[in-house]
């Protein structure tokens, strides 16, 4: 964590933060988040970052005080402030302390700015593994501070060389624990359309791929594709080999997956220039 975050209504020493231990965020896991990364002191993709955490902040009945001008100039001067080239910034939004310790009140807002590490490179470059779980995602278009159930399988799926997992539920596949997911057949790309967060790296490989077809995907597709790959903001686009013990098409990093990586890499470019 870098020296100086947003809270208190202000920019003060990381340090001093702190939160109610019967805020709901802490005793009912209910607050939202959102994470970005800067480039160049550039903030990635911020308009689409703060559209989503005030939409989440609406959509959970949580109290934000700021405007999405006051959000975005409290975050340039964090960037400024705590000298932030490259690394990542972290929203938080509490559920507050209420009387009944259960229903939403009106809560803290905190803004984090931290070091960022990308998967290594020789993951980019031979892809990486995903264990199959049977799950649905509550609320799953709301970037919720809940994510009890994936750290508690996140021991299994490391001791099993996984990156992470893939959700799937009634047979139909919808995300990964922290990212969106997209595969690839006889060079058709799809990615779900249900029970998913909207990311925005999903969104701009939409963008480079506006051919992708969003639709509902089976499991069975899924291990019968020629590529497959997941987005998010702390992994671009990170191609999947493995799912369980699975080789997907011929175990190596495809073509496609390849020229969007490589097309990512040059949209991140326009947007920090």
């Amino acid at each position: 964590m870098k020296p100086y975050c947003f809270a208190k209504n202000g920019i003060i020493d990381s340090s001093a933060a702190h939160i109610h231990p019967m805020d709901i965020s802490l005793i009912r896991g209910y607050g939202i988040f959102d994470f970005f990364r800067t480039s160049n002191y550039v903030p990635l993709f911020l308009s689409d970052y703060l559209d989503r955490f005030i939409r989440s902040a609406a959509k959970t009945h949580l109290n934000l005080q700021f405007s999405k001008p006051e959000l975005a100039e409290i975050i340039k001067e964090l960037i400024q402030k705590n000298n932030l080239e490259n690394g990542g910034i972290r929203m938080l939004l509490t559920g507050g302390v209420s009387e009944n310790h259960f229903s939403p009140s009106d809560g803290q807002l905190f803004i984090f700015c931290e070091d960022l590490l990308f998967p290594s490179q020789e993951k980019y470059e031979k892809g990486v593994k995903l264990l199959s779980v049977e799950h649905v995602r509550a609320i799953a278009d709301i970037k919720t501070t809940n994510y009890a159930y994936p750290v508690w399988l996140s021991t299994d799926w490391k001791a099993k060389s996984a990156e992470d997992v893939i959700y799937h539920f009634n047979e139909m596949i919808s995300e990964s624990s922290r990212s969106n997911i997209f595969i690839i057949k006889e060079g058709k790309i799809s990615t779900p359309n249900q029970h998913i967060l909207h990311g925005i790296t999903r969104m701009r490989v939409l963008e480079l791929a506006p051919e992708t077809e969003i639709r509902p995907i089976s499991f069975e597709e899924l291990l019968s594709a020629d590529e497959i790959f997941i987005t998010s903001t702390t992994k671009k686009i990170l191609p999947i080999t493995l799912v369980d013990d699975h080789k997907i098409g011929t175990g190596q990093v495809g073509s496609i997956t390849k020229k969007l990586m490589a097309d990512f890499v040059e949209m991140e470019k326009m947007h920090t220039s």
